[in-house]
C-alpha cells in the first residue's frame, strides 16, 4: 500500500478481498463525525472496503461540518456554498488518494452520504462522474449552486443513484427531496427514489432496501 497521508481523517473496515475490492466511502451529516455512519459497516457486504471520513470543520462543543449553515435575519437559514464546493473537491481528492493507498478497485467506488453528506455526494458525482459508480444519498437534496455549469455535457451513463427521504423530515423538507427524480431524469441518470414515514433519519426498512440495492451493484 502507498505511504500517503490522505486529505481527510478517516476510519476503515477492510474487505474480505485482499485486492481490487469495491470501495464504499461514508460521508456523515452536519454536526456528526466519522463514527456515525460507520455503525452501518457491520451490516454491509464483507467484500466492501469501507472508509468513513470526517468533515474538516470542527463544531462546538463536538461534531464536525462539511460547510457552515448560518442563521441570520437577512437570509434566514443559508449554506456556505464556497465551503461546500471546497469540501466537494476535498472528497474527490480523497477518493483518488484512497484508491492508491488501499487495495481497492478504482473503477468500483460508491459513496453513501447522509444529509449534508448526501448533498455533497450528489455534487461529487456530478462534478467527477469518472471517479464514482454508485451513490446513496439519504435525507439530502439537490443543491445546484455547488454543481458544475456544464451538466449537459458530462457523461453520466455509468452513474447510479439510490435516493431516500423521510416523509416527515423536519430538517430538510420532503418537497426539496421530491425535486431529485425530475432533476436526475432530465440528465438521463439511473436512479431509485424512495420515501419512508420517518423524520430526519434512516428507518430500518430504508437501510434494508439500500443494502439490497447496493449488494446488486458491487
Amino acid at each position: 500500500m502507498a505511504n500517503i497521508t490522505p486529505a481527510l481523517q478517516h476510519i476503515t473496515r477492510p474487505s474480505s478481498l485482499t485486492e481490487n475490492a469495491p470501495l464504499l466511502i461514508l460521508i456523515h451529516g452536519y454536526g456528526s463525525d466519522e463514527n456515525d455512519l460507520f455503525s452501518f459497516a457491520a451490516e454491509l457486504p464483507e467484500e466492501l472496503y469501507i472508509i468513513s471520513v470526517k468533515a474538516p470543520y470542527p463544531m462546538q462543543p463536538h461534531g464536525n461540518a462539511w460547510y457552515a449553515i448560518n442563521f441570520d435575519a437577512d437570509k434566514g437559514k443559508w449554506s456556505d456554498n464556497n465551503q461546500a464546493i471546497e469540501s466537494r473537491d476535498l472528497i474527490a481528492k480523497f477518493v483518488d488518494e484512497a484508491t492508491v493507498k488501499y487495495p481497492v478497485n478504482k473503477a468500483n467506488v460508491s459513496l453513501l452520504g447522509f444529509s449534508q453528506g448526501a448533498i455533497l455526494s450528489y455534487a461529487v458525482a456530478l462534478k467527477y462522474p469518472e471517479k464514482i459508480k454508485n451513490i446513496m444519498a439519504l435525507s439530502g437534496y439537490i443543491n445546484k449552486d455547488i454543481f458544475p455549469d456544464d451538466l449537459k455535457t458530462n457523461n453520466y451513463s455509468d452513474l447510479d443513484f439510490y435516493c431516500s427521504h423521510g416523509s416527515v423530515d423536519q430538517v430538510i423538507p420532503i418537497d426539496w427531496a421530491r425535486q431529485t427524480s425530475p432533476f436526475l431524469n432530465a440528465l438521463n441518470i439511473k436512479h431509485k427514489y424512495s420515501e419512508f414515514p420517518v423524520g430526519h433519519g434512516v428507518a430500518p426498512q430504508n437501510f434494508y432496501e439500500l443494502k439490497d440495492w447496493l449488494s446488486k451493484r458491487i
